[in-house]
């Protein structure tokens, strides 16, 4: 279980080595996840697993190509490489089988700013957006911060822990004043790979009942443990026309500073209204380094890929392990794609100000708590497991101390 992971591309002619026990001095870097301690939590000596980024080192062949041009030392108006295009479309069709056309495809500044813009090109103040609770707390906040309704649809949890979408209360919150849907595929913060039948269902409900469906899938290309993720646009005609799916490099390769998303609209209509509009206020264009960091990626970060995700899939397991005998009120959800962990903290029987204390005060940890993700959260929290094995068991340490003391 606490392998130490280091393996080679034989393709690549540096022959990197990638050593995800090592610990990244971030101090002075900027970083959100450390800087935001202080301003958030009223305290700094906490260790951070909150903000989905990784402690793990931006792989070298990201590094080399944006160091390759910065040499170049003029930094004006660029075009867009060709390349651009042809490694996502090659990345899409080898990872998750669907065969894009370049004019699907466009740049844009950020995928919770795309929902934004989306939601700001078809739909007007007072319209309202269903979102499926707990859910990625951006998807409540962007609508209602541009004066639209949110509606909720609560998801429902299993007696194994998983969740089920509710379509029979779907179809009782929905009317005709909603005309958005944002799906989390694959979902955070329950790491759920949705299944071909589930989202052929939600295509089925949303395209008679005129909801456009927004598919943020930044988590795609980290399904783990024999899971596989499933595009929303391809399990049905009605899914491929009356969708907008949004992709993104950064997650997968920790380049979340680098804003590199792309959304994929194989509907004409939809397309030229959108695109239309994004291009006309110049929100299609990347920064410079956008593109070079997505090449690299797309082209040279398979065996990175994979290697990082079974350091992940290790610490899941770690965490799973460590719960259960050192911490057994705690459950923690195996997670299907990603580097989140849904802790389930119920059996704590804390309130939601008693476990905050817990984990920030007496703990000493900075994780994401349930209820901002809303309802259904109530007693939960996400933790990121993505960072060095001694980080994760210094951090389960400190939480297993915290709660034995609650005795």
């Amino acid at each position: 279980m606490d392998r130490n992971i280091k393996n080679t591309i034989s393709k690549d002619e540096s022959r990197e080595s990638y050593d995800f026990d090592k610990i990244i001095d971030r101090a002075g870097s900027g970083d959100l996840k450390h800087e935001a301690l202080l301003p958030r939590w009223r305290r700094n000596d906490l260790l951070p697993l909150w903000v989905a980024d990784m402690d793990f080192e931006t792989p070298m062949f990201i590094t080399n190509a944006l160091k390759k041009r910065l040499e170049h030392s003029l930094f004006g108006y660029t075009i867009e490489p060709k390349e651009l295009w042809k490694s996502i479309i090659n990345w899409v069709k080898e990872h998750h089988q669907w065969e894009l056309r370049r004019e699907w495809l466009k740049f844009i500044p950020g995928i919770v700013k795309g929902i934004g813009l989306v939601i700001n090109v078809f739909t007007k103040p007072g319209d309202k957006v269903i979102i499926q609770t707990p859910v990625y707390h951006p998807f409540r906040l962007t609508p209602e911060g541009n004066d639209r309704e949110v509606v909720f649809n609560p998801l429902k949890r299993r007696d194994d822990g998983y969740y089920d979408m509710d379509f029979d209360n779907l179809e009782k919150v929905c009317d005709d004043k909603c005309r958005i849907f944002i799906l989390c595929n694959p979902h955070n913060p329950a790491g759920i790979c949705w299944s071909k039948e589930t989202l052929q269902k939600l295509a089925d409900f949303c395209y008679e009942h005129h909801l456009l469906v927004i598919s943020d899938e930044i988590h795609c290309d980290m399904a783990i443990f024999g899971h596989k993720h499933i595009p929303f646009a391809t399990v049905s005609d009605k899914a491929r026309e009356n969708s907008i799916t949004f992709q993104a490099p950064t997650k997968t390769f920790n380049i979340a500073g680098i804003i590199s998303s792309y959304a994929i609209i194989p509907n004409s209509d939809i397309r030229k209204k959108f695109y239309g509009w994004i291009k006309a206020n110049e929100l299609d264009e990347a920064n410079i380094f956008a593109p070079i960091a997505t090449i690299a990626a797309f082209t040279k970060g398979e065996e990175w890929r994979k290697s990082m995700l079974a350091y992940i899939e290790d610490n899941i397991r770690f965490v799973e392990d460590y719960c259960k005998e050192n911490i057994p009120q705690i459950h923690p959800l195996r997670p299907q794609a990603s580097f989140l962990v849904w802790l389930n903290c119920r059996e704590l029987n804390l309130d939601h100000k008693d476990l905050l204390d817990l984990f920030i005060d007496k703990a000493h940890l900075a994780l994401n708590d349930g209820e901002m993700f809303g309802q259904g959260g109530e007693g939960f929290m996400r933790m990121n497991i993505a960072t060095s094995r001694s980080v994760l068991k210094q951090a389960l340490d400190q939480l297993a101390s915290a709660v034995n003391n609650l005795k």
